[in-house]
């Protein structure tokens, strides 16, 4: 069994309308919301084994934030292909990078992480900036993650929850 953590990155601020997209920092809900998210993860003993994260400002503080927060050990693997990703390259980028770890954590942006969630689980959720999808996938290789029968959203938290 492995496990997947599908992250879209905390609240980003829009305080500085001239800082280019890539570079927006988060504000600070964001900040305090992704260290509930990476405690909650922690008392459910959840913490990954590997993070996977864009290279965007707000998503790279999300997964610092969220790796403090929940005590996890791994370096974080930036990676450009998850700015703005398609389903396709997020699939790719847990292939790739995911070797023999039970439970790694995605962090990017819509639309790209919905549609993931979705084209992987067959099911339709929102997720609002700091929400996590749990998805459980019955495989113990992570290339057979696309086989749609083997995986299954176990839970969607949002931080207002």
């Amino acid at each position: 069994m492995k496990n997947i953590l599908v992250m879209r990155h905390a609240k980003s601020s829009w305080k500085d309308h001239d800082i280019p997209d890539h570079d927006r920092p988060l504000k600070k809900r964001g900040e305090k919301d992704a260290e509930k998210m990476g405690k909650m993860l922690k008392d459910k003993d959840l913490t990954p084994d590997l993070f996977l994260s864009s290279t965007a400002e707000r998503a790279k503080q999300t997964a610092k934030i969220v790796q403090d927060a929940c005590k996890g050990k791994k370096d974080i693997i930036y990676l450009k292909e998850l700015y703005m990703a398609e389903p396709s390259n997020i699939l790719e980028a847990i292939i790739k990078h995911a070797k023999n770890e039970k439970t790694i954590m995605v962090i990017g942006h819509n639309p790209g992480m919905e549609a993931f969630v979705q084209i992987l689980t067959g099911k339709v959720e929102t997720l609002p900036t700091a929400s996590i999808a749990y998805i459980a996938a019955k495989v113990t290789n992570w290339k057979k993650l696309a086989e749609q029968d083997n995986v299954s959203l176990k839970k969607l938290w949002r931080p207002k929850d």
